[in-house]
């Protein structure tokens, strides 16, 4: 009797003292089904559009919000930080139709060349994509005829959101630095 009440207490009493110690620790992930969240299959949409980034006149759509101490006086802006609002449209036109707006930070990060570090949201406001954003991060090698940076998500219509932009120079002002890009992003969403 006393060998069954020790095996008893070997093997019961731990077992309960787990039990008790789980339902205490409550977890903080689970796995989960897409269909879950109402996502359906994937698809991969393409979207084209041209960027207006002007630092000149009475209303730039992008400032100067930070700069390093050797900023003036480097070739690149190196440590120059920049906020930007800038139009989304469907053509190169300023007056063309607004689709959205790329809000967020750009900033120059090399000092051998012009390297952007492109920190972005494409907000949409036009037919099904209004309300939906697309996150961009990357660098922006200026110079390049056609520059590369990754979509690391998105809201809305792109939840989930992942693929890849490609930058390509419109139009450059020299002298005031307003630029117009054309933008093709490619978006593997649900």
């Amino acid at each position: 009797m006393a060998k069954s009440k020790t095996l008893f207490s070997i093997f019961f009493i731990p077992l309960l003292f787990s039990t008790l110690v789980t339902a205490k620790d409550p977890r903080f992930d689970r796995s989960l089904s897409p269909k879950s969240l109402g996502l359906r299959k994937e698809k991969l949409s393409h979207l084209h559009f041209y960027f207006h980034d002007i630092l000149s006149g009475q209303n730039p759509t992008a400032v100067r919000v930070a700069q390093a101490t050797m900023t003036a006086t480097s070739p690149t802006f190196f440590g120059a930080v920049m906020m930007a609002d800038d139009p989304l449209t469907v053509g190169p036109e300023p007056d063309s139709k607004l689709i959205g707006k790329a809000q967020g930070i750009y900033a120059s990060a090399s000092q051998k060349d012009l390297g952007l570090l492109m920190v972005m949201n494409f907000a949409f406001m036009e037919g099904k994509y209004n309300g939906s954003t697309v996150s961009l991060l990357g660098r922006n090698a200026v110079f390049s005829g056609v520059r590369e940076m990754s979509i690391v998500g998105g809201s809305g219509v792109f939840r989930f959101a992942r693929g890849y932009a490609q930058a390509k120079t419109f139009w450059l002002n020299t002298t005031s630095g307003d630029v117009i890009v054309e933008y093709n992003v490619y978006v593997l969403h649900y």
